[in-house]
């Protein structure tokens, strides 16, 4: 599956992406500063990859458009505090991707907890700071 943003105008947008210290999160970051977002907000629980991936496409895209906040998405306050600062840091918030998730059939419980959980709880919280009039997008992955 290719991901494609052609047609997404993301340029001065500012955008969260949990579990986008590795993997397919971390190339959504990097796809949506390359499309010249104003800032990018990685949501992780991995904090060495996730401070190492910010400091790196801070070097790339300036100190002002990459942040990275520790959040373990099966907490909902915490989840909810990292949708806030994100927010705060950038003014803004256009665009979501709920994309944290694993892959564990031996823990069936931590699965969902982990996976459709934060997805339904993240729209939510991106509705709401998004507002009902600014148009934003979000994307589950």
């Amino acid at each position: 599956m290719a991901v494609h943003a052609y047609n997404m105008d993301i340029s001065g947008k500012a955008a969260l992406v949990t579990g986008g210290a590795n993997g397919i999160g971390k190339a959504i970051v990097e796809i949506l500063l390359c499309k010249e977002a104003k800032g990018v907000g990685i949501v992780d629980i991995d904090s060495i990859n996730g401070q190492e991936v910010a400091a790196s496409l801070q070097k790339t895209f300036g100190d002002e458009t990459v942040v990275f906040v520790k959040c373990d998405v099966t907490n909902n306050e915490q989840l909810k505090s990292a949708f806030e600062d994100i927010k705060k840091t950038f003014g803004r918030l256009d665009i979501v991707c709920n994309n944290a998730g694993i892959c564990n059939e031996y823990k069936p419980v931590k699965t969902i907890t982990t996976n459709p959980i934060p997805v339904i709880s993240g729209t939510y919280f991106a509705v709401e700071l998004m507002g009902i009039q600014n148009v934003g997008t979000v994307v589950s992955s």
